[in-house]
């Protein structure tokens, strides 16, 4: 049996350029302007996006493509999909593609859902017969009944997403390319769509490309998967072993984050400085006992006066599932025009709440209502947890595999009947 997707040596190369200069008359002029662009030219750097990637996707298969940001994974999609042409080597595709990378592609904005659903089935090569006869199925999975006459254009974004994902999975492509997109949607429809996909693979034999950080969506639903990095496959296989080996590669820890100059809000209202984390004793850490609290601590200048923010957390797993978010709720802190000065926000994840693993902790100084986002530092922070048998912890003396998102130590109460 032949591969439905045949990838050999396959590279993608980039140019980055920096912004032309401004030319003035008085340049053109005196002729200054051919040294600038001069220097310009040599400014310009190359960089793989993706390098000598060899891989065969055989029909049928689930096959997760996982990989920090920068990886290659939209990259790799947008090549078997023909959005972008490779540079080197060649993605040899043996069956019609539905893809589905970003929202809105390959949709009309002027065109109804209704006109779209034949314009895509137009794209992959179906009759008007054959769009015909899922149109129905196609605008029942979306949920957009009401909207189905109306231009695109006048659609949310999960609207957008929800029609696009039902033309995508319901006009029988052989192989099904899907981007990260999927998070735009509600936790229903994710698993709607994730059920639906199973349905289209074990019953017609379809092939799907899944790219996501979410880590056990990975693992639940891709058969294997693919490991990027910087470009690079490093490696195929079976799904739980690549997902070990993609977070023991991504294991580094750090306590804390410094901004020499300050990382200013766009606006440059307010200014981060720093941001670490600790132990009661006001240590430094990045691995701490599942018994013992960690403290973050967030130094930051308010430049302008009268803005009214409050801070913010977000915790992460190793398999980017957001454990919990914080924000500082004080109605005061809210409601406060805040005055110039540098100021010192601190927050504690309490003991016997995470369990062990590695973390990344991102942080925000925000205005809640209405929303203004003036600082996100995403991942900013990573730990890990470690437990301690020789201290009181939820899991005893247990020492196997202890799932769970987190740890909680409980009080158990025992009488007789």
């Amino acid at each position: 049996m032949k591969p439905a997707i045949e990838i050999r040596n396959l590279g993608k190369e980039y140019t980055l350029a920096s912004a032309q200069p401004y030319i003035s008359l008085r340049d053109v002029l005196t002729g200054t302007f051919k040294s600038i662009i001069q220097t310009n030219r040599k400014k310009k750097e190359k960089f793989w996006a993706l390098k000598d990637i060899t891989a065969d996707i055989m029909p049928g298969e689930r096959v997760g493509i996982i990989g920090r940001n920068g990886a290659g994974k939209s990259t790799l999609l947008k090549i078997i999909s023909r959005i972008t042409p490779p540079t080197t080597g060649e993605a040899i595709i043996r069956g019609r593609v539905g893809s589905l990378l970003e929202v809105g592609t390959g949709f009309h904005p002027e065109l109804t859902g209704r006109e779209n659903i034949f314009l895509n089935g137009s794209i992959l090569g179906l009759k008007k017969i054959e769009i015909i006869k899922q149109l129905d199925e196609i605008i029942d999975f979306s949920g957009v009944n009401n909207f189905i006459d109306t231009p695109l254009k006048h659609y949310s974004t999960g609207m957008q997403l929800r029609l696009a994902f039902s033309v995508a999975a319901h006009l029988e492509p052989e192989i099904l390319l899907i981007d990260e997109v999927l998070a735009v949607g509600d936790l229903e429809f994710q698993k709607k769509c994730l059920g639906k996909m199973e349905q289209v693979s074990k019953e017609h034999g379809r092939t799907i490309l899944f790219v996501s950080h979410n880590m056990d969506i990975i693992r639940k639903f891709c058969s294997s998967a693919i490991l990027l990095a910087k470009g690079i496959l490093i490696d195929k296989g079976d799904t739980t072993h690549i997902i070990s080996e993609y977070i023991s590669n991504h294991s580094q820890t750090n306590s804390e984050a410094n901004w020499p100059e300050g990382l200013y809000s766009l606006n440059k209202e307010l200014k981060l400085n720093r941001v670490y984390l600790h132990n009661k004793s006001n240590d430094l850490l990045s691995k701490f006992d599942t018994t013992e609290a960690i403290g973050l601590t967030i130094e930051y200048e308010v430049i302008n006066d009268n803005i009214k923010f409050t801070h913010g957390i977000n915790l992460y797993n190793s398999e980017n599932q957001n454990v919990f978010n914080s924000h500082d709720i004080s109605f005061a802190l809210n409601e406060t025009k805040r005055k110039k000065g540098e100021f010192i926000a601190k927050v504690w994840i309490p003991e016997n709440l995470l369990p062990e693993g590695l973390f990344s902790l991102s942080v925000a100084l925000f205005n809640p209502n209405p929303l203004d986002i003036f600082i996100h530092e995403h991942e900013v922070l990573r730990f890990e947890v470690f437990t301690d048998f020789s201290k009181r912890n939820a899991r005893g003396n247990y020492s196997n595999n202890f799932p769970g998102i987190i740890r909680p130590l409980l009080d158990w109460e025992l009488e007789k009947k």
